[in-house]
């Protein structure tokens, strides 16, 4: 059994793929808010930020480098030391046709392994996501084949980028297993639950517990809790020696009825969870720590 942990770290996903702007006026859109919304869950206790971006006329999801460099380059003006995990997870989905099911109908983000760790190859971020979720989505289909996640997995090496490996269902971690068996990833894992999408992982302590015990030893894992269980699976996640996140792009509720008006508000609260049961939260320095990322170069300068 795992006791929990001394000092554990929050991840704040500040807009994701999925939440739309009609849902909340406070989700950031453009790459200045998507840069200011992590800056101010920094502040609030997060150790981490991960990032997706988005079209700054539009708000829908988008694949742009550029928007990825501008939040990028904003955040490391501002601080260095903040964890930076960037998705990989757009580019997966497949809508078939309904007359022509092989064919891609409308909706359809389906794209090379490459094209979709890109941003990751060139911005060199500390963390990116690695999906191993095959699934069904709404009407949709999510694809991450396992000869696909080796080509993704062998671009983040080379950018010498950690993953974070999304785990959706059991089957997902079987699939990580056979992928830490191979060399394609190396240990100590870190992954995530994600828990609350329809067709996967559903919250409970006992689906956390049973996820947990199929992992190696060495892993460090967070359980994510998407829509209403977002702040029940922050004591969840910790309880059973976890680590935890939340943010707009999990929930856009900071209680029944109340919007969360800011990802910062949401830390805050994970935060005082966190506290009240006892635990610490880590430092972007105590986190990489526990990572295993090394120091930046840019915190070394500042500290000598």
């Amino acid at each position: 059994m795992r006791a929990p942990k001394d000092k554990v770290f929050i991840t704040c996903a500040i807009t994701g793929n999925l939440t739309r702007p009609e849902q909340t006026p406070h989700l950031p859109i453009t790459p200045q808010e998507i840069a200011e919304a992590s800056l101010g869950a920094a502040e609030a206790g997060a150790a981490v930020v991960h990032l997706h971006v988005r079209d700054p006329e539009t708000g829908r999801p988008s694949m742009s480098l550029a928007y990825y460099r501008e939040v990028v380059d904003q955040i490391r003006a501002r601080n260095t030391q903040l964890i930076i995990n960037l998705t990989t997870g757009p580019g997966g989905r497949f809508v078939p046709s309904p007359d022509a099911p092989s064919v891609a109908g409308p909706g359809t983000t389906l794209t090379t392994p490459e094209l979709r760790v890109e941003h990751v190859a060139l911005l060199k971020p500390d963390i990116c996501t690695l999906d191993l979720n095959t699934m069904n989505s709404g009407n949709e289909v999510v694809i991450n084949t396992p000869r696909n996640v080796r080509r993704m997995a062998q671009v983040i090496a080379g950018a010498g980028v950690k993953p974070e490996i999304e785990l959706f269902d059991s089957g997902d971690i079987a699939l990580m297993l056979d992928l830490l068996a191979d060399g394609t990833l190396q240990g100590p894992a870190l992954c995530s639950f994600v828990m609350g999408v329809k067709y996967g992982f559903q919250p409970s302590p006992e689906t956390v517990l049973y996820a947990r015990n199929l992992l190696p030893a060495d892993a460090q894992f967070t359980a994510i809790g998407i829509g209403r269980s977002a702040f029940q699976t922050v004591a969840m996640s910790y309880l059973a020696g976890g680590h935890v996140r939340v943010g707009l792009e999990d929930s856009v509720y900071l209680a029944r009825g109340r919007l969360a008006a800011s990802n910062a508000e949401m830390v805050e609260k994970a935060r005082r969870i966190v506290e009240d049961l006892g635990g610490q939260i880590a430092s972007p320095r105590e986190a990489r720590d526990l990572i295993g990322l090394p120091t930046r170069l840019a915190d070394a300068r500042s500290v000598a």
